[in-house]
This record gives structure tokens, C-alpha cells and sequence, in this order.
């Protein structure tokens, strides 16, 4: 029996079970399937936000279905361009290892497009900053008008008979290029185009890259990312984009395309014209941790969906996280579910946006089984 959802004092969507696979929000055609992983989570909003405000919440959908620890859920008549996010309810009990909090709106860690940037504010934290507990306390103001929203794509492009070069490694040369700083410098490129994926495939660098005899562009970091709080106090950002929150959603700020959706379009279609110039495209990856920090760090997307599952935490003091990395956490690589992520991101990337290799940073932190780096561990193995 189908029945009304509960809203924000509206008549909401209609909402069916839906399926646990594929994760993400994928569009059939007819409605949007949306899934999400949640091992320790008591139960989960899927929250809608207005084509024209995103930062307007207009309706609130309780996804009531669970199978195998992913909630999932099927909204009809929703499509391309929907701007959503998620609200998790669970303990919040750091000292167990659990941040969960209704009150801050997360990202979907396997949406492919994102909406804006982060807008920093108290509100992004799970917890009162400045309270004499810290993290220990908890922040009950609403963060969605501080977060980007995830955006529902539609995937069709005309790939024609574009196919991986496999170019052999001993005819290999690769140039590391950073997608904002390489075109905005480059003379010759359109204004508009400065800056972004689109500027990669202007004609004069295309010849420029063929001059130096390149045979692959290795991008730095593409994959959204915050910059942190501090940088942004200060004036400054973090340029080289190490601190990634979205594994399969190329960042905006690279996108001479506005709208949603624009930023995944004109990614394939520089890899599109990289390829047909017989340049390959490798992606420099950060999956090692994401850009929620450390105990004192925002609550954004994986801290909020399942802090315990998804992040590497202290054995005897889970409030804390271990930092193989230096950047606060460490994803939790001994756990399915995170190493799935990694594997469909990856998979994603390769299978759907036609790049032909990674560059791992800081790889010996995807390898770390118990503390030492396995080079027989689970994530090489895959």
C-alpha cells in the first residue's frame, strides 16, 4: 500500500522500497532510486531541496526500507537536477565512536554531481564549538544552508567511438597538469574557459601538450574537496585539492558550465577530445581520507552516515581517529563497505567517465590492515 511520506507541512513525494543496489541516486527514466550505506544508523531522512533555492527544503522523505545495512528508497517523478541530502538519526556518542546528528544535512558520499561549496559556519560541526567538552557535546542548529547540496544527473553522453588508448608504459610520457592553474596561464585560452576542464580542450593546448610529446596528463586531485576552515579565515584555499569529500563527483570550481550536471558533461568531454588527440587521462585520487578532518573536524558526509564503519578510530579511545595520513583520519579500509566505496569510485571513473589510470596518493595508507602496510592487504588484492 503506498502511503503519504511525511513533509514539511506539505504533501510530499510518493515513495516505493526501492532496491539496496546500486548505491547512490542513479535516474531510470522515471524516478530516482536512492541508496545509502548505514551500518549503525537508527534511521535516515532523504531531504528535497528546490530547483530555484537550494537551500529551501521542501520536502522530507523517512527511508524506511533497510536490506543488508543500505536504506533505501524509490521517489517517482523526481529526475535530473534534484538537489538533495541526507539527515541520519543514531547515538551520538563519540566516546563510542558514533557522531550521528539529524541536524546537519550530509552528503551523499556516492552522488556524481555537487552542487556549490562548503560555506563555513559553527553550524557544520556535530558539536558546540568553543564548549568546554568539545566534540563530547552536541550542535542542534540545522547546517543545511552551509553544505552543498547533491544533484540527481542524467549519465547519457555521446561517447561515440571513443575507447582507451593503452598506450604501452614504455612509450609512456606523462605531464602533471593542474586543471585550474595550467589553463588559467595559458595565454592563448578564451577567458571563459580559463581555469577549467573545458580549457583543456582548446586547441592551442591540445597542440601545446602533442609539442611536448606527452602521451598522458595526470590531473591533480579533480574529485570535490573542502578547504579547510583555517584557509579560509585566512584568505587563502587549498589549491592542490588533497582534502576530497566526493569520490565520484568532479568539483565544480573546474566547470566553465554552470547547472547541475554541468561539471560531469564537460569532464567527459575533455576526456573525449584528450583521447581523440591520443592523449590518455590519469587521475591523481586521494582516498586515504576524506576532508572531514579530525575529532574536532565538521560533520559534512561520512562522519554523519557512519563514523565508525567508515573511518580508521583509536581501539581503545574510538572518540579519536588514527591518522595514518597526517590529515586527521584515515579511511577504514579494513571495512567492506569503505573498501567498496574505493572500488566503485574507482570503477565509476574507468567504466563511465573513460579515464585510463590513477595515481594513488599516499597508497601505503590504503594498505594498512592492522598498522603495518600490507602489500598482500585487501585493497591491492582487489
Amino acid at each position: 500500500e503506498e502511503k503519504p511520506t511525511a513533509t514539511l507541512g506539505r504533501p510530499g513525494p510518493r515513495a516505493w522500497p526501492g532496491q539496496p543496489y546500486p548505491l547512490g541516486a542513479p535516474w531510470d527514466g522515471a524516478g530516482v532510486n536512492f541508496a545509502l550505506f548505514s551500518e549503525h544508523a537508527s534511521g535516515v531522512e532523504l531531504c528535497l531541496f528546490d530547483a530555484n533555492d537550494p537551500d529551501r527544503e521542501v520536502a522530507r522523505v523517512p527511508v524506511k526500507e533497510r536490506t543488508d545495512q543500505v536504506w533505501h528508497v524509490y521517489v517517482p517523478e523526481v529526475g535530473p537536477g534534484q538537489r538533495y541530502g541526507y539527515r541520519i538519526h543514531g547515538p551520538y556518542e563519540p566516546a563510542r565512536g558514533h557522531r550521528f546528528n539529524p541536524a546537519k544535512l550530509l552528503l551523499d558520499p556516492y552522488a556524481k554531481a555537487i552542487d556549490g561549496t562548503t560555506r563555513w559556519s559553527d553550524a557544520l560541526f556535530g558539536y558546540q564549538v568553543g564548549h568546554p567538552d568539545a566534540d563530547l557535546s552536541r550542535d542542534d542548529r540545522d547546517s543545511a544552508g552551509s553544505i552543498p547540496k547533491r544533484v540527481v544527473i542524467d549519465p547519457a553522453f555521446a561517447w561515440g567511438e571513443d575507447r582507451p588508448l593503452r598506450i604501452p608504459w614504455n612509450e609512456t610520457i606523462i605531464s602533471e597538469v593542474h586543471v585550474k592553474g595550467f589553463t588559467a596561464r595559458h595565454p592563448d585560452v578564451p577567458q571563459e574557459r580559463r581555469g577549467t576542464y573545458a580549457g583543456l580542450t582548446c586547441p592551442v593546448v591540445l597542440d601545446y601538450l602533442r609539442s611536448l610529446g606527452i602521451t598522458a596528463v595526470e590531473l591533480l586531485p579533480v574529485h570535490h574537496f573542502v578547504t579547510d576552515k583555517h584557509l579560509v579565515e585566512r584568505g587563502l584555499t587549498n589549491y592542490w585539492g588533497y582534502n576530497s569529500i566526493g569520490f565520484f563527483a568532479p568539483d565544480v570550481r573546474y566547470a566553465a558550465s554552470g547547472g547541475c550536471g554541468g561539471p560531469v558533461t564537460e569532464f567527459k568531454g575533455m576526456v573525449k577530445l584528450l583521447h581523440a588527440a591520443g592523449i590518455e587521462v590519469i587521475l591523481d585520487v586521494v582516498y586515504n581520507h576524506t576532508g572531514e578532518g579530525n575529532h574536532l573536524g565538521p560533520t559534512v558526509c561520512l562522519r554523519g552516515i557512519d563514523n565508525a564503519s567508515y573511518y580508521r578510530l583509536v581501539a581503545d579511545n574510538p572518540r579519536y581517529y588514527m591518522d595514518y595520513t597526517g590529515c586527521g583520519n584515515t579511511l577504514n579500509m579494513t571495512h567492506p563497505r569503505a573498501l567498496q566505496l574505493v572500488t566503485d569510485s574507482l570503477r565509476y571513473w574507468a567504466l563511465e567517465m573513460h579515464v585510463d589510470g590513477f595515481r594513488f596518493d599516499l597508497a601505503s595508507a590504503l594498505a594498512r590492515e592492522l598498522h603495518e602496510v600490507d602489500r598482500l592487504g585487501a585493497f591491492f588484492d582487489i
